[in-house]
């Protein structure tokens, strides 16, 4: 999981952080080498780049915040990986102004293309930091989670405007200004030249789920983080996930 020390977060990251540790003990396999060069565009305060340090990896961190860097600098450093972890103050349309042109083994966009202009053209710029061989690794909001999240909150027009609208959003006060369908993330990825290695649904029912019911009933917790597990392949349930998670990778990258 993201962080042992706080169980109900890795609701949200199990998924991913388990498609994701396999994708990089894939590529330590296929370079030969134990230390990866790993980036981590938006990574904020450490959910995965700290992890990803702790396995052996160097890790850089792009963000524009600079209290999300100094919660970073200071996560890394409890967690025994200062040397490990660098972070950066950017963002993904400048991002070559601060790291390396194709210097990276895999790539982190989680919670970014939401919040970029040109989606397409956010996903090939993440892409183009890539070495020869590497692998991405997409987060990013879908749209049927938060279609059915509004229409059982009984915001039904909501719901309606959500599914109509070219980016997914439900109105004016939608904090969100992109989501996407399952579909559509596959072609931003095969668009800027990738593979697409795998997709999952994240956070399938731990939105829906009573927080009071995963806190008391025995057992619970563990039962949920399963269930997740084994729904997050099937494609039936990508079309409700509140996020959707797309392995990309370069031509090469995965036939050793």
């Amino acid at each position: 999981m993201s962080d042992p020390m706080r169980p109900r977060a890795s609701l949200r990251t199990a998924v991913v952080w388990e498609v994701l540790k396999d994708a990089l003990d894939r590529r330590v396999k296929a370079t030969g080498r134990d230390a990866l060069d790993v980036l981590d565009t938006g990574g904020g305060s450490g959910n995965f780049a700290v992890p990803v340090a702790r396995l052996g990896h160097r890790v850089t961190v792009v963000d524009p915040s600079p209290n999300a860097l100094f919660a970073l600098e200071r996560r890394a450093a409890e967690a025994g990986v200062a040397d490990r972890v660098h972070g950066v103050q950017g963002d993904a349309h400048g991002l070559f102004d601060v790291v390396e042109r194709g210097g990276y083994d895999a790539v982190l966009c989680h919670g970014v293309l939401e919040y970029v202009d040109d989606p397409a053209n956010g996903v090939r710029n993440v892409v183009d930091a890539l070495r020869p061989e590497g692998v991405l690794s997409l987060l990013a909001a879908g749209l049927g989670g938060a279609v059915l999240a509004r229409a059982l909150a009984g915001h039904f027009t909501e719901a309606r405007q959500a599914l109509d609208d070219p980016d997914g959003r439900w109105g004016e006060g939608d904090p969100v200004p992109h989501r996407f369908t399952a579909e559509q993330l596959t072609a931003l990825v095969e668009g800027a030249g990738l593979k697409v290695a795998a997709v999952h649904g994240v956070r399938v029912f731990a939105d829906l789920v009573p927080g009071v019911l995963v806190d008391t009933e025995p057992g619970a917790l563990e039962a949920l983080l399963k269930l997740e597990a084994a729904a997050a392949e099937l494609a039936a349930f990508h079309s409700v996930a509140t996020q959707l998670h797309v392995l990309g990778e370069t031509q090469g990258a995965g036939e050793r």
